[in-house]
């Protein structure tokens, strides 16, 4: 009877540590595990098309998380998806000409917004908009028009 218990305490205990390396897994997944401190400024950019642009997704220059995206809306004059940006606090020189563009990480991974910065000497600050933008490529339509191309090729 000791060795049935000794068994099924060691059961549980796997199960446990299985439950929480997937709660783990699903908050980096999920980006909640690095939910910004309220530290930083905003910056806006207006898209075309944000495609699956979310709430959180990540703000990078080279590669590295210098923010997250803190709301998406909608501006009903310009007919644009207007895109709010929290920018950490460290990153204070980012020049007025960069070029927000909206990536995919992977071929069907999460989108974000990727910063290129360029060479002005100013800087943008809290409340500033981001001029160039680059909308999302979206997989529909390339193939579409990969396929109406190829259509048109071949009649």
């Amino acid at each position: 009877m000791g060795k049935r218990h000794t068994i099924e305490v060691t059961v549980g205990a796997f199960v446990v540590l299985g439950v929480v390396a997937l709660f783990f897994l699903a908050m980096q997944v999920s980006n909640l595990s690095q939910a910004s401190s309220g530290d930083g400024y905003h910056l806006t950019a207006r898209f075309s098309n944000i495609g699956s642009l979310k709430v959180r997704s990540p703000v990078t220059m080279a590669g590295v998380r210098i923010g997250r995206v803190e709301s998406i809306g909608f501006d009903k004059t310009r007919y644009e998806a207007l895109v709010t940006m929290r920018i950490d606090a460290g990153i204070d020189s980012i020049p007025e000409d960069t070029f927000a563009n909206i990536f995919t990480a992977g071929l069907l991974g999460e989108q974000y917004i990727g910063l290129e910065p360029g060479g002005s000497p100013d800087f943008l600050r809290d409340g500033d908009e981001i001029a160039n933008t680059q909308s999302a490529l979206l997989l529909e339509q390339m193939i579409g028009q990969f396929l109406f191309k190829k259509a048109g090729e071949s009649g």
